[in-house]
């Protein structure tokens, strides 16, 4: 099911108007979940730090032994030819994916190749300046290295961050705040997480259990040029 509206979807070469079905049931993805994905944004005609979210998805595909199969540099011309269809005032959400076809002898194993590629762009609002949220705790935790792939943004992390969230709303809260198995804050389940104390603020230091992002890595940029501690 799709999340935005205005969908256009690259796939084998082109653009194409719609969510185009993509992935098919034997595709190695499909049944065992070797996806990887990136979300970068489009708003007020600018698509902040595509280029990193670009270069992120290559690392991602390889930390799941999925081969890349697309440069940074012609994934950006990509996208930015798929965005010219939208107007400046829409907000987009522009999600690069990777999925293997296949695997080896056992199945288990991404065969080194064999690889799915889509961009997928949906037109969705950006939050308004005032949005805000509840926090609340979880039982479960963000993985270690050891036992998941937290060294890439892969769909099958998700599933882990869909229960925390289930949790919190069943307490009637909006979102979770996250620990990783040392008990140490981590995230919320949606995305990191700042704190402001005594005008100053605080984010969880990156440890290996959570991505440090790249649009943390940007606020975080933006506040101490603002002269922000």
């Amino acid at each position: 099911m799709a999340t935005g509206t205005d969908i256009k979807t690259y796939f084998n070469g082109a653009w194409h108007d719609g969510d185009l079905p993509t992935i098919k049931a034997a595709d190695h993805g499909a049944w065992l979940g070797t996806t990887v994905f990136d979300g970068a944004r489009l708003f007020d005609g600018l698509a902040p730090d595509l280029e990193a979210h670009c270069a992120r998805i290559n690392r991602s595909a390889r930390a799941l032994m999925i081969t890349p199969t697309v440069e940074t540099e012609d994934m950006i011309e990509m996208c930015r030819e798929g965005l010219k269809s939208y107007s400046r005032d829409q907000a987009v959400y522009i999600r690069p994916m990777y999925w293997a076809l296949a695997g080896d002898e056992l199945g288990i194993v991404p065969r080194e190749g064999a690889t799915g590629f889509a961009i997928s762009l949906e037109a969705i609002p950006m939050a308004p300046p005032e949005a805000a949220t509840t926090l609340t705790r979880t039982r479960f935790r963000r993985p270690v290295l050891e036992d998941n792939v937290v060294n890439a943004k892969a769909g099958c992390l998700y599933p882990n961050n869909a229960r925390m969230m289930v949790e919190a709303r069943s307490k009637g809260f909006g979102n979770a705040l996250v620990a990783d198995a040392m008990g140490n804050v981590a995230e919320s389940a949606s995305a990191n997480v700042f704190m402001v104390k005594d005008g100053e603020v605080f984010t969880p230091i990156p440890n290996g259990t959570f991505l440090a992002g790249i649009t943390r890595a940007r606020h975080m940029s933006n506040m101490r040029n603002a002269g922000i501690k």
